[in-house]
């Protein structure tokens, strides 16, 4: 079973806390001002700091899916 990381840009603030808990998964596009997925099925190891980014997301903009 892997793990897809899920953001809904319309829900997106740009606070960007998503980058300081997990940098390795999480961009920020400074021209819509919303986040970026840089890796839509980050490696196992990466899962506390994502499951981090999406309990802090203010706007609830994250999640994570088991595939």
């Amino acid at each position: 079973m892997s793990l897809r990381v899920v953001a809904d840009r319309g829900l997106c603030q740009g606070h960007q806390m998503c980058q300081g808990e997990a940098p390795d998964v999480f961009g920020f596009d400074d021209g819509t001002d919303q986040v970026t997925v840089l890796q839509e099925h980050p490696d196992p190891s990466l899962r506390p700091q994502v499951e981090a980014a999406v309990r802090y997301c203010p706007a609830m903009a994250l999640a994570l899916e088991e595939e």
